[in-house]
């Protein structure tokens, strides 16, 4: 039961659609703290609140898909194990 997975990969309108749909909202965030009616000390604590949630989010992204890669290798390595170990039992051998 050897089966190769499947390497999923997004396709170049999912991964343009990704890519504009974060520019555009970043871009709304900035116009939208831009013409706040407040002093600049707000707008200033506003913009390095949405940088510092930005960056968060990127990074929660990145430690999510470390951690489902890491259980997907742990998972065909204990895969491969038990087929190795089936292939080499013989039920009829003598003990």
């Amino acid at each position: 039961m050897n089966e190769t997975p499947v390497k999923q990969q997004s396709t170049g309108a999912y991964y343009g659609q990704a890519v504009a749909s974060f520019g555009i909202a970043m871009a709304s965030v900035a116009v939208g703290i831009y013409n706040l009616e407040v002093d600049g000390w707000v707008r200033a604590f506003l913009g390095i609140a949405a940088l510092y949630l930005i960056t968060s989010a990127f990074t929660l992204a990145k430690v999510i898909r470390d951690r489902q890669e890491v259980t997907q290798i742990v998972s065909r390595v204990d895969q491969a194990r038990m087929e190795k170990m089936m292939a080499e039992y013989d039920p009829f051998a003598p003990k």
